[in-house]
């Protein structure tokens, strides 16, 4: 059920408010599209601990590039 909602809510966030927002992200999947598929691959605590570490890296001074779940 609150792995639902999480998931609703990010594809919610991808489908309303990122494209308002001027594209800017460093990585490939994006942030909200890796922590979508790391929730529903490792659940809501393990995915959600990746997506936050993803998201920590996510500064001018890191590379990006492709970063897979």
């Amino acid at each position: 059920m609150i792995k639902k909602i999480i998931i609703s809510s990010i594809v919610f966030y991808q489908k309303v408010i990122s494209p308002l927002k001027p594209k800017s992200c460093r990585f490939y999947p994006s942030c909200s599209e890796y922590a979508k598929l790391s929730i529903e691959k490792y659940g809501v605590l393990v995915g959600g601990i990746k997506a936050f570490k993803r998201i920590i890296k996510c500064h001018p001074f890191h590379p990006g590039g492709y970063d897979p779940v």
